[in-house]
Protein backbone atom coordinates (compact mmCIF):
# COMPACT_ATOMS: atom_id res chain seq x y z
CA UNK A 1 0.00 0.00 0.00
CA UNK A 2 1.16 3.76 -0.70
CA UNK A 3 1.75 6.24 2.00
CA UNK A 4 -0.20 9.34 1.47
CA UNK A 5 2.77 11.26 2.68
CA UNK A 6 4.35 10.15 -0.52
CA UNK A 7 5.37 13.08 -2.92
CA UNK A 8 3.73 12.53 -6.36
CA UNK A 9 6.08 13.27 -9.21
CA UNK A 10 5.92 17.19 -10.92
CA UNK A 11 3.27 17.12 -13.42
CA UNK A 12 3.50 19.00 -16.50
CA UNK A 13 1.40 21.92 -16.25
CA UNK A 14 0.72 22.44 -19.92
CA UNK A 15 -0.30 19.75 -23.18
CA UNK A 16 0.33 21.52 -26.48
CA UNK A 17 -2.11 23.46 -27.92
CA UNK A 18 -2.95 20.95 -30.56
CA UNK A 19 -4.26 19.22 -28.48
CA UNK A 20 -7.13 20.76 -27.68
CA UNK A 21 -8.27 20.64 -31.27
CA UNK A 22 -10.54 17.29 -32.14
CA UNK A 23 -9.24 15.39 -34.36
CA UNK A 24 -11.72 14.96 -37.30
CA UNK A 25 -14.89 12.43 -36.49
CA UNK A 26 -12.97 10.96 -33.68
CA UNK A 27 -14.82 12.03 -30.78
CA UNK A 28 -17.89 13.67 -32.61
CA UNK A 29 -19.73 11.87 -30.04
CA UNK A 30 -18.63 12.69 -26.89
CA UNK A 31 -17.29 16.66 -28.50
CA UNK A 32 -19.81 17.93 -26.08
CA UNK A 33 -18.52 17.07 -23.10
CA UNK A 34 -14.95 18.47 -23.82
CA UNK A 35 -13.28 20.67 -21.38
CA UNK A 36 -12.22 23.89 -23.87
CA UNK A 37 -10.57 27.08 -22.43
CA UNK A 38 -13.31 30.24 -22.15
CA UNK A 39 -12.22 33.95 -23.10
CA UNK A 40 -13.99 36.66 -22.08
CA UNK A 41 -13.97 40.12 -24.23
CA UNK A 42 -11.71 42.68 -24.35
CA UNK A 43 -12.01 45.11 -21.89
CA UNK A 44 -14.00 48.22 -22.84
CA UNK A 45 -11.87 51.01 -20.95
CA UNK A 46 -8.61 49.41 -21.12
CA UNK A 47 -7.82 47.45 -23.92
CA UNK A 48 -6.53 44.64 -22.09
CA UNK A 49 -8.00 40.78 -22.65
CA UNK A 50 -8.77 39.20 -20.03
CA UNK A 51 -8.87 35.28 -19.84
CA UNK A 52 -10.12 32.60 -17.83
CA UNK A 53 -7.91 29.74 -16.78
CA UNK A 54 -8.63 26.79 -18.61
CA UNK A 55 -10.63 24.05 -16.72
CA UNK A 56 -8.12 20.87 -16.44
CA UNK A 57 -8.75 17.13 -17.52
CA UNK A 58 -7.57 15.36 -14.46
CA UNK A 59 -7.37 11.67 -13.66
CA UNK A 60 -6.19 9.38 -10.89
CA UNK A 61 -4.24 5.79 -11.58
CA UNK A 62 -1.01 4.95 -9.39
CA UNK A 63 1.74 4.74 -9.55
CA UNK A 64 1.71 8.16 -11.49
CA UNK A 65 -1.13 9.52 -9.22
CA UNK A 66 -2.98 12.35 -10.31
CA UNK A 67 -2.26 14.20 -13.47
CA UNK A 68 -4.07 17.19 -15.18
CA UNK A 69 -4.08 17.62 -18.98
CA UNK A 70 -5.10 20.66 -20.76
CA UNK A 71 -6.71 19.19 -22.98
CA UNK A 72 -7.96 15.30 -24.83
CA UNK A 73 -4.37 14.12 -25.96
CA UNK A 74 -3.50 14.29 -29.41
CA UNK A 75 -0.18 12.41 -29.50
CA UNK A 76 -0.07 9.50 -26.78
CA UNK A 77 2.59 6.94 -26.88
CA UNK A 78 1.48 3.04 -25.22
CA UNK A 79 3.47 0.93 -23.97
CA UNK A 80 1.78 -2.75 -23.75
CA UNK A 81 -1.46 -4.20 -25.75
CA UNK A 82 -3.45 -3.14 -22.66
CA UNK A 83 -2.76 0.53 -22.44
CA UNK A 84 -3.11 0.74 -26.59
CA UNK A 85 -6.60 -1.17 -26.84
CA UNK A 86 -7.80 1.76 -24.34
CA UNK A 87 -7.00 4.61 -26.52
CA UNK A 88 -8.97 2.16 -29.84
CA UNK A 89 -11.98 1.38 -27.51
CA UNK A 90 -12.59 5.51 -26.49
CA UNK A 91 -11.67 5.92 -30.67
CA UNK A 92 -8.78 7.25 -30.53
CA UNK A 93 -6.69 4.72 -32.21
CA UNK A 94 -5.51 7.64 -34.25
CA UNK A 95 -3.68 9.74 -31.28
CA UNK A 96 -1.32 6.15 -30.95
CA UNK A 97 2.18 7.34 -31.91
CA UNK A 98 4.02 4.42 -30.54
CA UNK A 99 2.93 0.93 -29.17
CA UNK A 100 4.17 -2.77 -28.78
CA UNK A 101 4.67 -5.59 -31.45
CA UNK A 102 4.58 -4.17 -34.75
CA UNK A 103 3.46 -5.67 -37.64
CA UNK A 104 2.40 -8.85 -35.29
CA UNK A 105 0.78 -6.95 -33.43
CA UNK A 106 -1.49 -5.24 -35.57
CA UNK A 107 -1.84 -8.39 -37.51
CA UNK A 108 -3.46 -9.56 -33.95
CA UNK A 109 -5.39 -6.59 -33.39
CA UNK A 110 -7.59 -6.52 -36.55
CA UNK A 111 -7.93 -10.42 -36.15
CA UNK A 112 -10.17 -8.99 -33.65
CA UNK A 113 -11.49 -5.94 -35.25
CA UNK A 114 -12.55 -7.74 -38.50
CA UNK A 115 -15.65 -8.38 -36.55
CA UNK A 116 -16.49 -4.84 -36.15
CA UNK A 117 -17.56 -2.60 -38.86
CA UNK A 118 -15.90 0.62 -39.57
CA UNK A 119 -13.04 -0.56 -36.60
CA UNK A 120 -9.32 -1.24 -37.31
CA UNK A 121 -5.89 -0.32 -36.89
CA UNK A 122 -2.70 0.34 -38.59
CA UNK A 123 0.15 0.37 -36.22
CA UNK A 124 2.46 -1.43 -38.19
CA UNK A 125 5.27 1.73 -39.01
CA UNK A 126 5.10 2.75 -35.40
CA UNK A 127 7.91 2.92 -33.52
CA UNK A 128 8.36 -0.24 -31.06
CA UNK A 129 7.69 0.95 -27.30
CA UNK A 130 9.52 -2.06 -25.93
CA UNK A 131 12.16 -0.61 -23.78
CA UNK A 132 12.49 2.68 -25.29
CA UNK A 133 15.62 5.68 -24.90
CA UNK A 134 14.80 8.84 -24.24
CA UNK A 135 15.85 10.04 -27.49
CA UNK A 136 12.94 8.24 -28.36
CA UNK A 137 10.55 9.86 -26.01
CA UNK A 138 11.80 13.48 -26.99
CA UNK A 139 11.51 12.93 -30.28
CA UNK A 140 7.79 11.68 -30.34
CA UNK A 141 6.79 14.54 -28.06
CA UNK A 142 3.73 13.25 -26.64
CA UNK A 143 1.01 15.06 -25.04
CA UNK A 144 0.31 11.53 -23.08
CA UNK A 145 2.77 8.58 -22.24
CA UNK A 146 -0.21 6.35 -21.53
CA UNK A 147 2.21 3.79 -19.83
CA UNK A 148 3.17 2.53 -16.60
CA UNK A 149 6.66 4.53 -15.33
CA UNK A 150 7.58 1.36 -13.12
CA UNK A 151 7.28 -0.49 -16.02
CA UNK A 152 9.23 1.60 -17.78
CA UNK A 153 12.03 1.55 -14.91
CA UNK A 154 11.61 -2.10 -15.13
CA UNK A 155 13.20 -2.58 -18.49
CA UNK A 156 16.84 -1.55 -19.16
CA UNK A 157 16.86 2.35 -20.64
CA UNK A 158 14.94 4.25 -18.21
CA UNK A 159 15.80 5.05 -14.46
CA UNK A 160 13.19 6.75 -12.02
CA UNK A 161 15.32 9.84 -12.84
CA UNK A 162 14.86 9.62 -16.81
CA UNK A 163 11.18 9.07 -15.86
CA UNK A 164 10.99 11.96 -13.91
CA UNK A 165 12.71 14.12 -16.66
CA UNK A 166 10.30 13.15 -19.14
CA UNK A 167 7.54 13.95 -17.22
CA UNK A 168 8.78 17.32 -16.37
CA UNK A 169 10.02 18.30 -19.91
CA UNK A 170 7.53 15.84 -22.39
CA UNK A 171 4.44 14.90 -20.88
CA UNK A 172 2.82 12.99 -17.89
CA UNK A 173 3.00 9.17 -17.42
CA UNK A 174 -0.44 7.32 -17.01
CA UNK A 175 -0.59 3.60 -16.60
CA UNK A 176 -0.52 0.06 -14.68
CA UNK A 177 0.80 -2.70 -15.60
CA UNK A 178 2.02 -5.23 -12.82
CA UNK A 179 -1.73 -5.05 -11.83
CA UNK A 180 -1.71 -7.83 -14.86
CA UNK A 181 -0.38 -10.33 -12.63
CA UNK A 182 -0.25 -8.29 -9.67
CA UNK A 183 3.47 -8.93 -9.54
CA UNK A 184 5.83 -6.68 -8.08
CA UNK A 185 6.68 -3.53 -9.31
CA UNK A 186 10.40 -2.28 -8.85
CA UNK A 187 11.61 -1.95 -5.24
CA UNK A 188 11.50 2.11 -5.44
CA UNK A 189 8.04 1.88 -6.52
CA UNK A 190 6.21 -0.27 -4.09
CA UNK A 191 5.35 2.31 -1.72
CA UNK A 192 2.79 4.20 -4.61
CA UNK A 193 2.04 1.23 -6.33
CA UNK A 194 -1.91 -0.13 -6.16
CA UNK A 195 -3.35 -3.20 -8.15
CA UNK A 196 -6.65 -2.82 -10.48
CA UNK A 197 -8.76 -4.21 -12.49
CA UNK A 198 -8.58 -3.66 -16.29
CA UNK A 199 -11.86 -2.06 -16.60
CA UNK A 200 -10.74 0.03 -13.47
CA UNK A 201 -7.75 1.29 -15.33
CA UNK A 202 -9.73 2.12 -18.57
CA UNK A 203 -12.35 3.99 -16.34
CA UNK A 204 -9.58 6.50 -15.37
CA UNK A 205 -7.66 6.40 -19.04
CA UNK A 206 -11.24 7.09 -20.66
CA UNK A 207 -11.38 10.23 -18.26
CA UNK A 208 -8.24 11.88 -19.46
CA UNK A 209 -10.05 11.13 -23.53
CA UNK A 210 -12.87 12.74 -22.10
CA UNK A 211 -15.20 9.63 -23.09
CA UNK A 212 -16.49 8.61 -19.64
CA UNK A 213 -19.76 8.07 -21.90
CA UNK A 214 -17.92 5.30 -24.06
CA UNK A 215 -16.53 4.08 -21.05
CA UNK A 216 -19.84 3.55 -18.94
CA UNK A 217 -21.44 1.76 -22.60
CA UNK A 218 -18.52 -0.43 -22.72
CA UNK A 219 -18.54 -1.65 -19.60
CA UNK A 220 -22.47 -1.82 -19.31
CA UNK A 221 -21.94 -4.30 -22.17
CA UNK A 222 -18.96 -6.21 -19.88
CA UNK A 223 -21.15 -5.87 -16.74
CA UNK A 224 -23.69 -8.00 -19.36
CA UNK A 225 -21.42 -10.63 -20.50
CA UNK A 226 -20.08 -11.68 -17.05
CA UNK A 227 -24.10 -11.74 -15.91
CA UNK A 228 -24.48 -13.69 -18.72
CA UNK A 229 -21.71 -16.29 -18.32
CA UNK A 230 -22.33 -16.72 -14.12
CA UNK A 231 -25.70 -17.35 -14.62
CA UNK A 232 -25.19 -20.19 -17.59
CA UNK A 233 -22.01 -21.75 -16.90
CA UNK A 234 -22.82 -25.69 -15.38
CA UNK A 235 -22.17 -26.27 -11.47
CA UNK A 236 -18.84 -26.69 -10.25
CA UNK A 237 -18.56 -30.25 -10.10
CA UNK A 238 -19.58 -30.18 -14.20
CA UNK A 239 -17.03 -28.08 -15.16
CA UNK A 240 -13.64 -29.10 -17.60
CA UNK A 241 -10.42 -29.25 -16.21
CA UNK A 242 -8.21 -26.55 -17.99
CA UNK A 243 -5.10 -25.16 -18.47
CA UNK A 244 -3.05 -22.09 -20.40
CA UNK A 245 0.06 -22.73 -22.13
CA UNK A 246 1.92 -21.13 -23.84
CA UNK A 247 4.50 -23.16 -26.24
CA UNK A 248 8.07 -21.53 -27.23
CA UNK A 249 9.80 -23.87 -30.09
CA UNK A 250 9.28 -26.98 -27.66
CA UNK A 251 9.54 -25.80 -24.58
CA UNK A 252 5.75 -25.69 -22.67
CA UNK A 253 5.33 -22.62 -20.13
CA UNK A 254 2.22 -23.26 -17.64
CA UNK A 255 0.12 -20.23 -17.00
CA UNK A 256 -2.58 -19.70 -14.25
CA UNK A 257 -6.44 -19.63 -15.48
CA UNK A 258 -8.03 -18.08 -12.60
CA UNK A 259 -5.11 -16.25 -10.67
CA UNK A 260 -5.81 -12.48 -9.40
CA UNK A 261 -4.68 -9.52 -12.13
CA UNK A 262 -6.15 -8.71 -15.64
CA UNK A 263 -3.78 -11.50 -17.42
CA UNK A 264 -6.34 -13.84 -16.41
CA UNK A 265 -9.50 -11.68 -17.22
CA UNK A 266 -10.90 -13.71 -19.78
CA UNK A 267 -10.71 -17.20 -18.04
CA UNK A 268 -10.76 -16.58 -14.37
CA UNK A 269 -14.51 -15.38 -14.74
CA UNK A 270 -15.24 -18.95 -16.20
CA UNK A 271 -14.40 -20.67 -13.16
CA UNK A 272 -13.01 -23.86 -14.61
CA UNK A 273 -11.10 -26.28 -12.67
CA UNK A 274 -7.58 -25.33 -12.81
CA UNK A 275 -5.04 -28.22 -13.05
CA UNK A 276 -2.28 -26.64 -11.83
CA UNK A 277 -4.06 -24.75 -8.75
CA UNK A 278 -1.09 -23.66 -6.54
CA UNK A 279 0.64 -21.32 -9.42
CA UNK A 280 1.53 -17.99 -8.95
CA UNK A 281 4.08 -17.51 -11.60
CA UNK A 282 4.60 -18.90 -14.94
CA UNK A 283 6.82 -21.96 -15.30
CA UNK A 284 8.25 -24.45 -17.80
CA UNK A 285 6.76 -28.14 -17.59
CA UNK A 286 7.50 -31.15 -19.59
CA UNK A 287 4.74 -33.32 -21.33
CA UNK A 288 5.02 -36.13 -18.62
CA UNK A 289 3.59 -33.47 -15.97
CA UNK A 290 1.53 -32.21 -18.01
CA UNK A 291 -0.04 -35.49 -18.73
CA UNK A 292 0.36 -36.65 -14.89
CA UNK A 293 -2.51 -33.72 -14.25
CA UNK A 294 -4.02 -34.47 -17.87
CA UNK A 295 -6.29 -31.02 -18.54
CA UNK A 296 -9.57 -31.67 -20.43
CA UNK A 297 -9.05 -28.10 -22.18
CA UNK A 298 -5.67 -26.82 -23.07
CA UNK A 299 -5.53 -23.01 -24.40
CA UNK A 300 -2.42 -22.50 -26.23
CA UNK A 301 -2.08 -18.44 -25.43
CA UNK A 302 -1.32 -15.51 -27.76
CA UNK A 303 -2.40 -18.09 -30.89
CA UNK A 304 -5.49 -15.69 -31.53
CA UNK A 305 -4.63 -14.29 -34.99
CA UNK A 306 -2.18 -16.44 -36.16
CA UNK A 307 -1.68 -19.41 -37.77
CA UNK A 308 0.56 -21.17 -35.38
CA UNK A 309 -2.39 -23.27 -33.68
CA UNK A 310 -1.95 -26.08 -36.20
CA UNK A 311 1.27 -26.67 -35.53
CA UNK A 312 1.14 -26.78 -32.33
CA UNK A 313 -1.83 -29.41 -32.54
CA UNK A 314 0.82 -31.55 -35.41
CA UNK A 315 3.31 -31.39 -32.28
CA UNK A 316 0.78 -32.85 -29.65
CA UNK A 317 -0.56 -35.65 -31.67
CA UNK A 318 3.09 -36.61 -32.99
CA UNK A 319 4.52 -36.47 -29.72
CA UNK A 320 3.65 -40.37 -27.89
CA UNK A 321 3.26 -38.74 -24.34
CA UNK A 322 0.92 -35.79 -25.70
CA UNK A 323 -0.74 -37.27 -28.02
CA UNK A 324 -2.85 -39.51 -25.47
CA UNK A 325 -3.64 -36.32 -23.64
CA UNK A 326 -8.16 -36.27 -23.26
CA UNK A 327 -7.54 -32.40 -24.67
CA UNK A 328 -5.97 -33.86 -27.69
CA UNK A 329 -7.72 -37.03 -28.41
CA UNK A 330 -11.21 -34.79 -28.12
CA UNK A 331 -10.28 -31.97 -29.91
CA UNK A 332 -9.84 -29.20 -27.20
CA UNK A 333 -6.71 -28.07 -27.62
CA UNK A 334 -7.33 -24.04 -28.52
CA UNK A 335 -6.08 -21.06 -29.40
CA UNK A 336 -5.92 -18.86 -26.67
CA UNK A 337 -6.14 -15.27 -26.02
CA UNK A 338 -3.81 -12.23 -25.52
CA UNK A 339 -3.01 -12.24 -21.84
CA UNK A 340 -2.01 -8.22 -22.08
CA UNK A 341 -5.40 -7.49 -23.34
CA UNK A 342 -7.45 -4.35 -23.41
CA UNK A 343 -10.84 -3.74 -22.75
CA UNK A 344 -12.42 -4.75 -26.67
CA UNK A 345 -10.39 -7.93 -27.11
CA UNK A 346 -11.24 -8.49 -23.61
CA UNK A 347 -15.05 -8.49 -24.61
CA UNK A 348 -14.15 -10.78 -27.46
CA UNK A 349 -11.91 -13.39 -25.08
CA UNK A 350 -14.99 -13.95 -22.35
CA UNK A 351 -17.03 -15.00 -25.24
CA UNK A 352 -14.31 -17.35 -27.03
CA UNK A 353 -13.18 -18.76 -23.61
CA UNK A 354 -16.84 -19.79 -22.69
CA UNK A 355 -17.43 -21.17 -25.94
CA UNK A 356 -14.33 -23.01 -25.25
CA UNK A 357 -14.79 -24.32 -22.21
CA UNK A 358 -19.10 -24.57 -22.17
CA UNK A 359 -20.28 -25.27 -25.91
CA UNK A 360 -23.66 -27.17 -24.35
CA UNK A 361 -24.31 -23.59 -22.77
CA UNK A 362 -22.92 -20.89 -25.13
CA UNK A 363 -22.42 -23.06 -28.46
CA UNK A 364 -19.70 -24.23 -30.26
CA UNK A 365 -16.20 -22.62 -30.84
CA UNK A 366 -15.68 -22.96 -34.28
CA UNK A 367 -12.68 -24.64 -35.58
CA UNK A 368 -10.04 -22.12 -36.04
CA UNK A 369 -6.77 -22.48 -37.78
CA UNK A 370 -5.83 -18.95 -37.78
CA UNK A 371 -7.14 -15.39 -39.11
CA UNK A 372 -9.73 -13.51 -38.44
CA UNK A 373 -11.89 -13.92 -35.22
CA UNK A 374 -14.27 -16.44 -35.88
CA UNK A 375 -17.73 -15.57 -37.62
CA UNK A 376 -19.73 -16.71 -34.47
CA UNK A 377 -24.18 -17.05 -34.97
CA UNK A 378 -26.22 -13.66 -33.69
CA UNK A 379 -28.01 -16.03 -31.48
CA UNK A 380 -25.14 -17.47 -30.10
CA UNK A 381 -22.94 -14.11 -30.09
CA UNK A 382 -22.42 -12.76 -25.78
CA UNK A 383 -22.88 -9.27 -27.02
CA UNK A 384 -23.61 -6.95 -30.01
CA UNK A 385 -20.49 -6.29 -32.27
CA UNK A 386 -22.52 -3.51 -33.90
CA UNK A 387 -23.14 -2.19 -30.85
CA UNK A 388 -19.37 -2.46 -29.85
CA UNK A 389 -18.73 -0.86 -33.18
CA UNK A 390 -20.79 2.54 -32.87
CA UNK A 391 -19.72 2.72 -29.61
CA UNK A 392 -15.88 3.16 -30.62
CA UNK A 393 -17.02 5.36 -33.56
CA UNK A 394 -18.66 7.61 -30.93
CA UNK A 395 -22.51 6.78 -31.91
CA UNK A 396 -23.71 6.41 -28.57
Amino acid sequence: MRSDSVEIPTRREFVKSGGAVLGGTALAGCASNVSRSSQTEPSRTTGAENTTPPQSISATLWPAGEIELDAVPEQVFTDLTHHAGMALAVGRADAVNATWGGDAATQMWNSYLERLDGVSVEWSDLPNSFNPDKELLYELDSDLHLADPAYMTWMDSLNRADVTEIEENVAPWFGNTFSNTHGSPPEEWSDVYEYYTLWGIFEQVAKLFQAEDRYNALADIHTSVLASIEQNRPPVDDRPTAVTLKVVDESLWVYSLNAPGFTYAHTRPLGATDVFPELSSSRQIDYEALAEHDPDVILIAEMMGHSGIEEVRSTFEENPVAQQLSAVTNDRVYAGGVRNQGPVINLFQLEMTAKQFYPEQFGDWPTYTGGPYPEIPTDEQLFDRQRVADIINGDL
